[in-house]
């Protein structure tokens, strides 16, 4: 079961802080000069630092509302940061044109800023529209709320959000909208609190829902597993990718993509050994978390994992889910 979910910020947090700040520095590390893509510029947190340190940052995003921010880093960083809007999952064709590119580095969830936009629905702790869609564009997460069956709802929550009570909830779901639509975060939230409960100490009910709703409502899966890809044709050998996570689902695709042997069976030694394939990636590090000192200043990196690995010179590989244990909806519990 994942244990890590992306944490609820309170409304006196500030401005959204990248986490793991320094290690993504050091992985990414001798940057003057370098050329590096930050695949989720968001508030342009990891770009100012990469600037800082020296690099050209192409910094792509599907935010619509991250503009602001990448104007005034423009500004500030004249010649220095390029922006690109677009999808991280077509990062090597969005870049091509601007590299060689010497390294990417991609945070992956959703971030504090967009939590305290209450009008973005990402939200179970502010009141506002049930949307969830990082682009503005496509089905909502009302959409998914008010017109999916119990059996597909419940499937949904229980493989994007591993909510054991997936069936219970999807039950309250549509049992509730058949007097009114679910159309606001409150309204989706305590519904599921109706449904399941909540005990003193514990995390709000709703976490796993409304993380299921967004991942499918963005298909964060698909994305992630895109934009790995798209990094391993966009790097050459020497090139470095970092990724920082936020649970153990979207941790679990990363470490199989850097390392697919890691997801095979093991190998008896009594038998004739399987030529594995030549590795794409090398110095694949050990996973990191935030030590204590980031905790008490940033909440949101309590639940944050960090990946490396070096490209190698093997030949790039088609885009394949095999090996990666991306979830895919299936029966519920």
């Amino acid at each position: 079961m994942g244990k890590r979910f992306m944490p609820e910020t309170s409304q006196d947090n500030g401005p959204h802080v990248p986490v793991l700040l320094d290690e993504v520095l050091a992985a990414l590390s001798p940057l003057e000069g370098k050329r590096i893509v930050d695949g989720t510029f968001g508030a342009g947190g990891y770009s100012r630092a990469l600037l800082e340190a020296g690099a050209l940052v192409v910094a792509i995003d599907r935010d619509p509302s991250v503009k602001p921010f990448a104007d005034a880093l423009m500004a500030e960083f004249e010649g220095r940061l390029i922006f690109v809007p677009g999808t991280f999952s077509e990062l090597d064709t969005l870049a091509s044109e601007h590299g060689p590119i010497d390294g990417v580095v991609l945070d992956i969830g959703v971030s504090s800023m967009q939590l305290d936009q209450a009008e973005r629905g990402f939200s179970f702790m502010r009141e506002g529209p049930l949307d969830m869609r990082m682009s503005g564009q496509g089905e909502s997460a009302a959409d998914l709320v008010n017109t999916l069956d119990a059996e597909p709802l419940a499937n949904l929550l229980y493989a994007f959000g591993e909510e054991r009570k997936s069936r219970r909830i999807a039950q309250f779901i549509v049992a509730a909208r058949e007097t009114a639509p679910i159309q606001t975060t409150l309204e989706l939230a305590k519904t599921v609190e109706k449904a399941i409960g909540r005990k003193p100490g514990d995390a709000h009910p709703a976490t796993r829902t409304f993380q299921a709703l967004r991942i499918a409502v963005n298909a964060e899966f698909e994305q992630l597993v895109e934009a790995l890809f798209a990094s391993e044709r966009l790097l050459t050998e020497g090139g470095k990718l970092v990724v920082v996570t936020f649970h153990s689902l979207e941790d679990r695709i990363v470490k199989r993509f850097f390392d697919p042997d890691k997801g095979g069976p093991a190998q008896s030694r009594h038998l004739p050994q399987v030529q594995t394939e030549a590795r794409r990636w090398v110095e694949v590090a050990k996973a990191r978390k935030a030590g204590e000192s980031e905790l008490g200043r940033n909440s949101r990196a309590r639940s944050a994992i960090l990946r490396t690995a070096t490209r190698s010179d093997a030949v790039q590989r088609p885009v394949s889910l095999d090996g990666l244990s991306v979830p895919q909806i299936r029966g519920a519990e």
